[in-house]
């Protein structure tokens, strides 16, 4: 469970309440006599965040999206997987912490899984990056694509990244390359994929882990092809405009839904994942692990093929995007 030492203007009454009824839970263990009145205050505060965050803007999203006290990868690796095995480096250049990859298992059922990690505390995060991988970072998640793809594990991506580093010594060892080598390998797969965002998803950076059979967002998730700063810094040379930007670029997990861009939205627990790191990862395990008995149909043997899951992939990314002109017929 999540301590509230970060607290967005907006949310305040909420995580006030949360930390009443956490307080509460904890006394109602010894005296059931207190029972009646959490049950009481665990109502009040499910309205009260659902009257709240029903309003929510999109900008007040992005700002959920990047909660410091959201679980990141490693934070949900080690409640949804079980005997996971970290592996490191690129067999090129290094080891990029940005990125987590291993193996492990879901439920029992071995999986690989790959995910981007921001870190926590000052040393953390410059060891991670900020969330913002470099080259063999995407070149060690392709070695988990190719590993899991010729042993037949399903793969499992958790997004969570303000999007590639952008810094010359990136750029010089290939940035865009290793990108564009993760997209084609998650794309010729002969596994399933599914890829959840956990918090932000930006640009190139986070569809390097996002070409999958099934994408899952989190209630309050983001999405989007680049940040609202950056959209806001080209399109007006005005980065202060940046909330004006996240309602344009449709990036909260809604107007994913609408759009096509992901399959489902995961429910958050009352006042969002970072309020509680237990339950969301509780309901990201149950989405994935529904996912990919869906999925499993697609490529068994006997009841399909794994070229199936290949032919599933391409045709969800090559729907994104369609439209019929009014009144044509279907061809």
């Amino acid at each position: 469970m999540a301590a509230a030492s970060h607290v967005l203007p907006f949310e305040k009454p909420v995580v006030e309440l949360v930390a009443r009824v956490r307080e509460l839970r904890l006394l109602a263990q010894s005296d059931r006599a207190l029972e009646p009145e959490l049950r009481r205050l665990e109502e009040k505060t499910t309205r009260l965040t659902r009257q709240l965050f029903a309003d929510l803007t999109p900008w007040q999203k992005v700002q959920l999206s990047r909660h410091p006290n959201r679980p990141y990868t490693l934070d949900y690796v080690g409640r949804i997987f079980e005997d996971f095995v970290e592996l490191h480096g690129d067999r090129t250049f290094g080891d990029d912490a940005a990125i987590v990859a291993g193996l492990g298992r879901l439920r029992g059922r071995p999986v690989a899984i790959v995910g981007h990690q921001k870190g926590r505390g000052a040393k953390d995060k410059v060891k991670r990056n900020f969330g913002m991988p470099h080259p063999e970072g995407y070149r060690k998640a392709l070695r988990l694509y190719e590993l899991a793809s010729r042993f037949g594990l399903p793969i499992v991506t958790l997004v969570d990244t303000p999007g590639a580093y952008p810094g010359i010594g990136a750029e010089e060892r290939g940035q865009s390359e290793a990108i564009g080598a993760c997209l084609a390998a998650m794309a010729r797969a002969r596994v399933p994929i599914v890829a959840t965002i956990i918090g932000e998803g930006g640009s190139g950076g986070a569809l390097a882990l996002g070409v999958a059979n099934r994408v899952l967002v989190l209630e309050f998730g983001t999405y989007s092809v680049i940040s609202p700063e950056g959209c806001a810094s080209i399109l007006w040379k005005d980065g202060s405009k940046a909330e004006e930007a996240a309602t344009r670029l449709k990036m909260t997990a809604p107007d994913l839904l609408r759009l096509g861009v992901v399959d489902a939205i995961v429910e958050e627990p009352v006042g969002g994942a970072h309020q509680d790191h237990d339950e969301a990862a509780r309901r990201v395990q149950e989405s994935i692990a529904r996912a990919l008995d869906q999925l499993a149909a697609v490529g068994a043997v006997g009841a399909g093929k794994p070229e199936n899951l290949v032919e599933d992939r391409y045709r969800r990314f090559r729907a994104m995007g369609s439209h019929r002109e009014p009144g044509s017929a279907d061809q």
